[in-house]
């Protein structure tokens, strides 16, 4: 049976492990000094010792804080025959290679928050050490948390963060002013919650079908002169396609700097 030792068990790693218990079996062992944390994996073997979790694995997911790194890879006594998944921000596999053995096979991630229900998406970077079976046993794990692009260079993952990573939030704060504005113009708040969210969920539906991109998929909702054109004229007039485009970019040059700060 496939070992997978979790460093960390934060929201990722309980969202990733109930994903692995509905599919193939695992053994699963997870570490955590918090004992309240680790009182959510029933089923799984649970320690506050890393090196303890993680003997024997056949891949060590590295589910910690960006700060906390250094520290909890040292204490996990990693074999080099280990596959390390890193799922911390920001931290550049460089600086995890650092911190184990030479010729350590490292897939970095970048999972987003819709993992907790199985439905995110994760951009992932294989070091030169990962071969054909650290990938397949890769995508086994990274799978329960939905679906998986990879990429050839590891400087992709600061837009993935800056598209996926940090792209909830974007679709909460849209969610927001809709509710808001729903409410202003006499819609119960609850209703406007739920019309909203209907809405998004709908679209985001229609936009995953892959029949059409999205420009057409507007296109197609706009009528002239009807009330479509009527607010999305607003919304043009009020640059927020050009907003949105440097909300992106911020993100993605402060995902650089991260990686940076990080590597050091």
């Amino acid at each position: 049976m496939t070992r997978i030792a979790f460093i960390g068990g934060g929201n990722m790693a309980f969202a990733m492990v109930n994903g692995l218990r509905a599919g193939a079996s695992f053994d699963i062992a997870v570490a955590d000094p918090v004992p309240a944390q680790l009182a959510r994996f029933e089923g799984a073997s649970t320690t506050a010792d890393n090196a303890a979790a993680a003997a024997g694995a056949d891949a060590v997911v590295l589910a910690v804080k960006p700060q906390q790194i250094a520290e909890a890879v040292a204490a996990t006594e990693l074999d080099p025959a280990q596959l390390v998944i890193s799922i911390a921000a920001g931290v550049p596999m460089h600086a995890i290679a650092r911190w184990t053995s030479a010729g350590q096979p490292i897939v970095r991630c970048m999972p987003n928050t819709p993992a907790l229900l199985g439905a995110g998406i994760t951009g992932a970077v294989p070091s030169g050490a990962v071969n054909a079976g650290h990938r397949k046993l890769a995508e086994r794990i990274l799978s329960a948390a939905g679906e998986i692009v990879w990429f050839d260079e590891e400087e992709s993952l600061d837009a993935v963060t800056a598209l996926s990573g940090s792209g909830p939030a974007y679709f909460f704060y849209l969610l927001e002013a809709m509710v808001d504005a729903g409410a202003a113009i006499g819609v119960d708040a609850d209703a406007a919650r739920r019309i909203a969210v209907a809405t998004a969920l709908g679209a985001a539906r229609m936009a995953a079908a892959g029949d059409a991109d999205p420009a057409t998929l507007r296109a197609r909702v706009t009528s002239p002169g009807g009330t479509t054109e009527r607010a999305l004229s607003i919304l043009a007039s009020n640059r927020v396609d050009a907003a949105i485009r440097q909300a992106i970019e911020g993100a993605w040059h402060r995902s650089r700097e991260l990686g940076k700060e990080f590597g050091e």
